[in-house]
């Protein structure tokens, strides 16, 4: 039975690979946030961040010890510094709306971290685009807009917190960038790992509520499936074209939209689906555009 299965998983083009990695990435990425939206309703956000990096920290131990001559070396420190510090921000800002919001719309407003891309490419890296592309970062914007609908008698820092997460998510990529052109992976996760645990051990133990065996043990399944995602989307990659498995990850607002209303009776909104509808359609163009930008150069 296994050899059956291994032999028609080789049969597999690399694209259906990367895409079963990535579809069950986004499905554990799903389950991962309605854990911390169950747990956040009485443990706070910056106890559960501190006790899933100890656990991220426990996963990548064996990384440390076999690396350890050479892990900790770095030309680069403060751009690990600058890393850790938008991922604390990201991770604090987005655990708190996922707390406060319906899954679907954090989910849906977590995709503007595409466009936001664009703009800080633009502003740091120097990146030329085009009128195509600045119109196609508006009108995904719209779409966030469409969401949040702000106004002076509706206005929901939540939703903020959500939009504010994403545009750090998008600094980390810009930094990234960088990073991973001069630093060994293995150096940049425990940078990180380390830092973001140091940030969140003073607010933590603030505002620490001792944890239920139960909650306990959901935290650290929440680090346990973020390192299982990461380790997925890497093989995701692996196998298959980025452009290719991109799309995937919109399976995210399905798997977040059912279990919403499986577990917290959660309904979306018109202005959610119209929202997310726009900013999905917004970002695939730019994962496309970018793709056939880079063959060109390439080719060139």
């Amino acid at each position: 039975m296994l050899r059956a299965i291994n032999n028609y998983w080789i049969l597999l083009p690399g694209n259906v690979k990367g895409a079963l990695f990535m579809l069950l990435a986004t499905f554990f990425g799903s389950i991962m946030s309605a854990l911390i939206k169950h747990v956040g309703q009485r443990i706070p956000v910056f106890e559960i961040l501190f006790i899933r990096q100890i656990c991220v920290l426990l996963i990548i131990s064996p990384i440390i010890v076999q690396t350890l001559d050479t892990v900790f070396k770095t030309t680069a420190f403060r751009l690990h510094l600058m890393r850790s510090f938008f991922a604390a921000i990201a991770m604090a800002t987005g655990f708190t709306a996922l707390v406060h919001l319906p899954l679907a719309e954090v989910t849906a407003i977590g995709f503007a971290r595409t466009l936001f891309t664009t703009l800080l490419a633009i502003l740091f890296l120097r990146e030329t685009v085009g009128m195509r592309r600045w119109s196609v970062t508006i009108i995904g914007f719209i779409g966030v807009l469409i969401i949040i609908r702000p106004s002076p008698n509706n206005l929901n820092e939540y939703a903020f917190l959500a939009l504010l997460s994403s545009l750090f998510v998008a600094s980390i990529v810009i930094v990234l960038r960088r990073l991973s052109q001069i630093e060994p992976a293995p150096t940049i996760m425990v940078y990180q790992s380390l830092f973001v645990t140091l940030v969140m051990a003073g607010p933590a133990f603030y505002f620490w509520i001792n944890p239920t065996w139960p909650e306990l043990v959901l935290i650290m399944l929440i680090g346990t499936l973020m390192s299982a995602m990461q380790w997925l989307t890497i093989q995701a990659l692996k196998f298959a074209e980025a452009v290719a498995v991109a799309p995937i990850d919109y399976f995210r607002l399905l798997f977040a939209t059912a279990l919403g209303m499986l577990f917290f009776s959660e309904t979306p909104t018109v202005w959610t689906i119209i929202g997310s509808s726009v900013i999905i359609a917004s970002t695939l163009y730019t994962i496309r555009r970018n793709a056939h930008l880079k063959r060109q150069n390439d080719a060139a």
